[in-house]
C-alpha cells in the first residue's frame, strides 16, 4: 500500500482579503515546485469578496478550499482501509476478508461505494452460536451458485443463479423409504453415493440435492433432476463437514446491521465524535466522504494516533484572526507583514516578517531567492495582491519594494498596473445584494489591547457614493454587534481610495472619545472625517493602541 505524501495547507486569516488569498495559493505553488516531499495546499478561512472573486476568475484559478477550523478532524485519522464488500457476499467471504484485513467489522456497501449496512465478527459469532433453524438458508434466500462456492463444489445441474427460497436443510441418510416420508417439498438434502437415494428426493420434490465426497453422479439421476427441476450441488466434502459448512452460505444482507448505524463524516471534528464514540458500544465507526462513499473503518484506538494538521499562516500572526482551534494544529511557517501578534507555537517556525505594503511581496522575494521562475499566473496573483493591499501605491505602508515588484510581475503577467487595479477596485466596490452582515465581515479584524477588545472593518471604494451606501446599511447592524465575543467597541472604515480619505464609524462605550484622543478630532454622531488615513494598519490601528494605553 502507497504511504500518502505529507499534507501542509497553507492558509490566510479570517474575512481574507486578496493579499491573504493570492498570498497563500502563490506560496502553495513555490513550495510544491522545491519541496516534492510534501503537498502544499492553499486554503481559506473565511469567505472571499468580491475584489478577490474577480481576480481568480480573471487569471482562471480556483479558489483553495474552504478551512474554517484547523482542529483534527475524521479525514486526519488513519481510516482502516477495506475492501470492498457487498450485501451478495456469503458469510464465509466475509469472515475471510475481514481475517485479511485484521478487522473486526466489514462495511457492506452498494456498487457504488454506498453504505448499506455493516456486519462484525460478533454478529456471525452469535448467528452461529444461537442458530437451530434448518430453514435458515431459504429464509436468508440463499444463491445457489454460492453454496457451491462455500463447499468448494460446482453446479453440474440446475440454474446456478437461482436461489433456495423455500424449504429445509435435510441430510439424507436413512433408506430411501424413510428418507421420502421425512423429506417436505423444497427441502435441500444432503447425501452421500446412493444412487437410490438420490432419486428418491428428486422425485420427493426437493429443490437441490448436494452429494458429497465427490461421487459421481448417474446420468439418470440427472435426466431425472433436470425434468423436476432439481439443482445437483457436488462437492469433495463429507457429508459432516457440508452440514457444517453449508449455512456461511447465506448472504451478508441476512445478518448485516442496516438500520441505527452510527458513522462519522470526514469533516467531522474529533472533539466531537469522542462524545458519540462513548455512547456506543460498537468497535468500529464507518466513515463517509463527500460524495457519501464508505472509506473504511475508525475505532476508539483511532483518536490516540490522529495527526495533527501541518499550517503555514500567510499575512497574518494574530491568535484572534486565524482559523479556530489552532492549538490543536502545528504551525511550521509564518509568513507576514503586519505587528507581531499574540499567535504561540509549541515549537520553533520559520518566521518571517518584514515591514512591506504586502505579504505577496515578501513571496516575491523567495521565489527570486529560491532561482524558481515565476509563471504568468503566478505573477498576476502576486501582483493583485500588491495592488489591494496598497491601494495601487496609495498607501503610507507601501515601500519601494512593494512597487519594484509589482513593475516586475506585471511585466510577466502582461497586465497594465492602472487598468487591471481600477478593475479589482470597482468589482470590490460593487456591493449591491449584499447584506450588511456581509459587508462587515468582508475586511473585518480583531485586536486587543490590555483589557480591551476591539473590532475594525474595512471597504475601499473608487467613488464616494458606493460609500454612503454602505454607511446607510451598515450602522444599525454595527450597534448589534457591540457586546458579541467580548468585544466592546466597533470601528469601520470607509476608505476613498482616490481622495485618499476615510470616513470612520465608532460604535461602542468610548470609542468616540478614543477616537477623538487618537486623532485629535471632533467625532460628531459616531462619525468623522481622517484625510490621508487609508491605510488600518499603520494609520489608524497603532494611534487607537497608543490613545488606550494613555487611558
Amino acid at each position: 500500500m502507497v504511504e500518502e505524501p505529507r499534507k501542509v495547507y497553507v492558509i490566510g486569516h479570517k474575512n481574507p482579503d486578496t493579499d491573504s488569498i493570492c498570498s497563500a495559493i502563490a506560496y502553495s505553488r513555490l513550495k510544491n515546485k522545491i519541496d516534492h516531499s510534501t503537498v502544499y495546499v492553499p486554503k481559506r478561512a473565511g469567505q472571499m469578496n468580491e475584489e478577490t472573486e474577480y481576480v481568480l476568475k480573471y487569471l482562471g484559478v480556483e479558489a483553495p478550499g474552504y478551512m474554517p477550523d484547523a482542529g483534527t478532524q475524521v479525514r486526519d485519522l488513519e481510516i482502516h482501509k477495506l475492501p470492498k464488500a457487498g450485501s451478495a457476499l456469503t458469510i464465509k467471504e466475509a469472515w475471510r476478508l475481514m481475517n485479511e484485513a485484521n478487522a473486526v467489522s466489514l462495511p457492506i456497501t452498494d456498487d457504488n461505494g454506498i453504505l448499506e449496512g455493516i456486519i462484525g465478527i460478533g454478529d456471525i459469532a452469535t448467528f452461529y452460536m444461537g442458530n437451530t433453524d434448518k430453514a435458515i438458508l431459504s429464509k436468508a434466500r440463499t444463491q445457489y451458485r454460492r453454496m457451491a462456492e462455500t463447499l468448494e463444489g460446482h453446479l453440474i445441474e440446475g440454474n446456478a443463479h437461482g436461489y433456495f427460497i423455500k424449504g429445509r436443510v435435510v441430510i439424507g441418510t436413512d433408506s430411501p423409504e424413510l428418507l421420502t416420508k421425512s423429506l417436505q417439498r423444497d427441502d435441500l438434502v444432503i447425501l452421500g453415493d446412493r444412487i437410490d437415494n438420490q432419486i428418491a428426493a428428486i422425485k420427493a420434490d426437493a429443490s437441490c440435492i448436494v452429494i458429497s465426497g465427490n461421487a459421481p453422479v448417474d446420468k439418470e439421476v440427472i435426466k431425472l433432476a433436470r425434468k423436476k427441476s432439481c439443482v445437483i450441488i457436488e462437492t469433495p466434502m463429507d457429508t459432516y463437514t457440508i452440514a457444517n459448512l453449508i449455512t456461511q452460505a447465506i448472504p451478508v444482507r441476512y445478518l448485516m446491521r442496516s438500520e441505527g448505524i452510527v458513522s462519522f463524516h470526514t469533516r467531522d471534528m474529533t472533539d466531537k465524535i469522542k462524545d458519540v464514540m462513548g455512547k456506543y458500544r460498537f468497535r468500529d465507526f464507518p466513515v463517509i466522504d463527500s460524495d457519501g462513499r464508505c472509506l473504511g473503518t475508525i475505532s476508539r484506538r483511532n483518536l490516540l494516533n490522529a495527526r495533527r494538521k501541518l499550517l503555514i499562516l500567510v499575512d497574518h500572526n494574530e491568535r484572534t484572526q486565524t482559523a479556530d482551534n489552532i492549538e490543536e494544529a502545528d504551525i511550521l511557517e509564518i509568513i507576514d507583514h503586519h505587528r507581531i501578534g499574540n499567535l504561540t507555537t509549541m515549537s520553533p517556525v520559520m518566521f518571517r516578517n518584514q515591514p512591506v505594503g504586502c505579504t505577496a511581496t515578501i513571496i516575491y522575494q523567495m521565489y527570486n531567492e529560491q532561482g524558481v521562475e515565476i509563471d504568468k499566473t503566478g505573477a498576476g496573483l502576486l501582483l493583485a495582491a500588491i495592488l489591494s493591499d496598497t491601494l495601487m501605491f496609495r498607501s503610507p505602508t507601501c515601500t519601494k519594494y512593494d512597487q519594484q515588484a509589482a513593475a516586475v510581475l506585471a511585466k510577466i503577467a502582461g497586465l497594465n498596473v492602472e487598468k487591471f487595479a481600477n478593475d479589482m477596485f470597482l468589482a470590490g466596490s460593487n456591493l449591491s445584494g449584499k447584506a450588511p452582515e456581509e459587508i462587515f465581515y468582508q475586511d473585518f479584524k480583531k485586536f486587543i489591547a490590555g483589557d480591551n477588545i476591539f473590532g475594525v472593518g474595512q471597504i475601499n471604494a473608487m467613488n464616494q457614493t458606493s460609500l454612503d451606501e454602505v454607511e446607510s446599511r451598515i450602522v444599525p447592524f454595527m450597534k448589534n454587534e457591540v457586546g458579541k465575543n467580548g468585544i466592546t467597541m466597533v470601528f469601520f472604515m470607509l476608505t476613498n481610495i482616490i481622495d485618499e480619505s476615510t470616513k470612520l464609524i465608532c460604535v461602542g462605550d468610548n470609542s468616540e472619545r478614543l477616537a477623538e484622543k487618537a486623532f485629535d478630532i471632533k467625532v460628531h454622531k459616531g462619525l468623522c472625517v481622517l484625510k490621508g488615513v487609508v491605510s488600518r494598519k499603520k494609520q489608524l490601528i497603532p494611534p487607537l493602541m497608543s490613545a488606550m494605553t494613555d487611558q
